[in-house]
This record gives structure tokens, sequence and C-alpha cells, in this order.
């Protein structure tokens, strides 16, 4: 075969072929001087490959550097058998020389070339690389069971240490029980079902003049006086003052209960006992009441003197607040003799008492309970409270004892009180910036203070030794003399002063 040619003009060859075109001259484009100097061959280097030296290709090689022969035992190891030897053929040959040419050859089994070791077989599917079914593993027969000692121990320890084992466990079971009884039987000790608990002296130590320590000695001889007429009844509260059975309590407290037929009056002590009472007087204008219970060897409180309080002393309120019995409230004596007109609760109490101004706790309920001071001794009879809600706002007010005992003792003796009178209405109170006073607004013919030459719009500024600032205190001033007694009245009378003397009378 001759190569073909092709003209360079385009023109048909000599064969009659079809011209073939040439290889398009290649673009390159021009590369700049900086990048021909980093990337560009070295100097002198023409192609990819280092120049043939001039002395020609046998100088090169023999110039080349071979690896150093292996040592002689991986020689011998791994290295070719020696030419004598018998079979000097390739390793992939038999150690007998070789097939012959007329034997197949022992890779190929017969004829038919193995697909698995022909690397120029084709690709496809196969039969199953394991031919035949898998073989039967054979049944071995069972061995001899382990004991005990032979699983625990291996079969490394002696029947008789492993007895000594045993033993020591039986032993350690042993105390181990032992030592468990013995903690139970201590924690069951500390429960008892038989057990009591024996009784102790108090711990607590009051001072001499505690409010626990007056009220323990007051509350056996206060009372709640219950009261039921018809389906109707209240309550209120008392204090035994006399051995005979004797409470002193309020007027209004009793007054509903008073000539009505079927009416109680029930007295209920301090530890719960209940006994029937019976008023021996009452006095409206004072509203003062004396109740007497059968009650062999009462308890009797101790009767002080309201003389000698002074406003900041301390004070306790006992009674029946909202029927609850003994309730112990205390306080201070905030003010002292202090004119207040009591309303009567739909009594026919009229009064105008002197009282003793208290920021006790007083409730609906406390009237006609005791207030004490600090040693326990009565010194006022709970009566009235200022209030805007009807409960107590710090504002309470008491009877003076030395006042209430002498009313009491009257009603004890009499069951019935004189008053003294001046005969005269004061309108309301006037000052002229200097000097306070109560206006005379009528003058009782006949009366104390007719006799005594007063007279209509004079102006009362002073009863005996007390000033006199308005309508209220003139009536405090006048009870607080006897029947029959000339006491001095200080009056203004159009501007100018005056001096009368009045003999009070009976009312």
């Amino acid at each position: 075969m001759t190569e073909t040619q092709t003209e360079s003009s385009g023109g048909k060859p000599d064969g009659g072929e079809p011209p073939r075109l040439g290889p398009r001259p290649l673009d390159r484009p021009s590369v700049d001087a900086d990048s021909a100097e980093r990337f560009g061959r070295p100097s002198g280097v023409g192609g990819s490959f280092a120049p043939v030296p001039k002395q020609g290709a046998a100088a090169a090689l023999a110039d080349t550097r071979l690896t150093p022969p292996p040592h002689h035992a991986l020689v011998s190891a791994f290295g070719r058998p020696e030419s004598g030897s018998t079979g000097t053929g390739g390793l992939q040959r038999p150690p007998d020389g070789g097939p012959r040419s007329d034997e197949p050859d022992p890779f190929w089994e017969g004829g038919t070339r193995d697909p698995w070791r022909d690397p120029e077989a084709s690709v496809r599917l196969g039969p199953p690389a394991v031919n035949g079914e898998p073989k039967q593993r054979p049944t071995l027969p069972e061995g001899a069971r382990l004991s005990v000692r032979e699983l625990v121990f291996g079969n490394r320890v002696k029947p008789t240490a492993l007895a000594v084992l045993g033993v020591i466990a039986l032993l350690v079971g042993a105390v181990g029980g032992l030592v468990g009884k013995a903690i139970s039987d201590s924690s069951s000790a500390l429960t008892d079902p038989s057990a009591t608990l024996s009784s102790a002296e108090p711990g607590k130590e009051r001072p001499p003049g505690s409010v626990a320590g007056i009220a323990g000695r007051v509350l056996p001889a206060v009372v709640s006086l219950q009261i039921r007429v018809g389906d109707q009844g209240g309550n209120g509260s008392g204090v035994m003052i006399d051995p005979g059975g004797y409470i002193l309590t309020n007027n209004h407290v009793v007054a509903p209960a008073a000539g009505v037929a079927g009416a109680k009056v029930e007295a209920v002590f301090h530890d719960g006992t209940r006994v029937a009472g019976r008023i021996v007087g009452r006095d409206p204008k004072t509203d003062i009441a004396v109740v007497k219970v059968n009650v062999p060897n009462p308890t009797v409180i101790a009767l002080g003197s309201s003389a000698q309080l002074a406003v900041g002393d301390e004070v306790i309120a006992i009674g029946s607040p909202l029927g609850l019995e003994s309730t112990v409230t205390n306080g201070i004596v905030s003010a002292l003799n202090r004119a207040v007109r009591l309303s009567g609760e739909g009594s026919d109490t009229n009064a105008v008492i002197d009282a003793i101004q208290t920021d006790a706790a007083i409730n609906p309920g406390n009237s006609g309970g005791p207030l004490v001071d600090s040693t326990g001794a009565l010194v006022g009879l709970n009566t009235a409270i200022r209030t805007d809600g009807g409960g107590s706002i710090g504002l309470g007010f008491a009877i003076p004892i030395d006042y209430a005992r002498s009313i009491a003792e009257k009603l004890i003796q009499g069951g019935v009180v004189k008053h003294t009178e001046l005969g005269i209405n004061a309108a309301k109170p006037v000052t002229d910036g200097s000097i306070d006073g109560a206006e005379v607004k009528n003058v009782r013919p006949g009366s104390s203070g007719s006799e005594a030459g007063i007279l209509e719009q004079d102006v009362i500024v002073k009863v005996g030794d007390r000033p006199i600032r308005s309508a209220n205190e003139l009536y405090v001033a006048i009870q607080e003399h006897g029947i029959g007694e000339r006491v001095p009245i200080q009056l203004i009378r159009q501007g100018r002063p005056l001096t009368v003397t009045a003999t009070l009378r009976s009312d």
C-alpha cells in the first residue's frame, strides 16, 4: 500500500480518492514578555524533554545510574530458579516444563475458555458462583453437663475449700440477721402505744401586771348577760361587784326586759355556767343597772379608783362584743371627764356621763363590762362608743367607777336613785373668743336656778370649781354635787361677770 498524498492546492490525488484537507494552522496568541519570563522554557531549551548530549545516546545511557542489585537472600527467596534447574520457563508454567503443543493448556479445561479467567471475555450473566447444595454440618453429640463448682470456679476449687466458703457464708448471714434484729428492736422502742405524756409546768414567764395575768384574774368575775323577750333577744356584759351575787351593768342592756312578763335575763360565766338573773334596780339618767344571781361564793372584782387615773394609763376592756364571750382588749386612757350624751339604743336611757375615754376596742356587746387598770382593779364601766360604721374606731367611753359605785349602792339599798338638778335648760355652747360657756335657754319657775337668780340668756362659765364649755358639761357638773348642797355658779350677764349661789334640789 502506498501512502495517499494531498495536494496543497486542494486538487484530486492520483488514485481518484476525495481530497483530504490539511490541518488548520495553529492560532497562537502572542505571549507578553512578563508571562514568558515567568512560565516559559529556560533559555536554550526548545522542547519538553532535555536535549540529548552531543556525544550520542550511548554515552548518555552509560551515564545513567542504575538501581543497585537486590540482596542475595531476597534473590534466593523470590528470584527465578537458576538456569540449571527444572522448569526454566516463566513462573506461570508448571514445573515439568510447560504444556506440549499437542496437550491442552492446564489453565483452560478442555477447549472451552473460562470467562472468569479470560480477560477478553464479554460481560454476560452466568450461573451462580457456588455450584451444588450446601454441605450439611454434622450433628455433634451432647457433651457432659458442668457442675456448680465447675461453672462458678472453673474446676479450680477443691470441694473442701468450697465447703469452707459455704460455712463462712452461713456465718455472715447469721451475723447480719442478728444485727438487723437488734436495729429493729431499737427502732420499735421509739414508739409505745401505752405511753402517756407527763404534764409540765408552763415555760412562759409573765411579768407582774401583764395583760395575760390581769385577764386570768378578772375573767372569772365577768359575765355575759343574755336577754330574751319573746322571740327577741340581746346581749351585753356585766361584772360581779359583791359576794352576794350583785352584777353591775348598763341600764340599756337590761331595760328591754324590765317590767315585761316572760322576759328572761341569764348570766353566763367564764366557765360556761348559766344562771338566771333578776333586775335589782336601774337608773336611766346614769345608764347604770344592777342584776342579782344566786351563785355560791362567786369571784368578785376588786374596785379601784377612777380619780387616780391619768391620761396615758394602760387599761383593759373585757366583755362579750358581738356575742363573743370573754373577749379581752387593751389600750390606754385617751381622755378624762369627757361629757358624753348617750343615745339609749332604743331604751329609756337619757343620760349624760362624765366618761373615761379609751382607745381599747369596744363594740356592741361590750356594754356593762369592766374597764380595769394595770393592777386588775375596776376603774370604769364600758358604756358607749363613737363610730361612723357601727364598729370600734378607737373611741370608747366608760362610766367612772367612783360615780358608778355610788349609784350601784343606792340601787342595791333601795332600788331607786335620786339626782340633783338646777331646773334650767342650756341651749348651746357660746364663746366670746376668750371665755367659753353654756347659754341658758329657759329657767323653770320655783327651781333652784330660779331662786338663785339665774335668767334666760345668761352664760354659765363655771359650777363650783369646774369650768363649763357646753350644756353636757353643765349637766354632769350639777350631778357631781349632792342634794341640798349650796354651789357657787359663775355666769356672764350682758357682758358682765356675775356669781350666784344655788341650793340644789332633788329631781
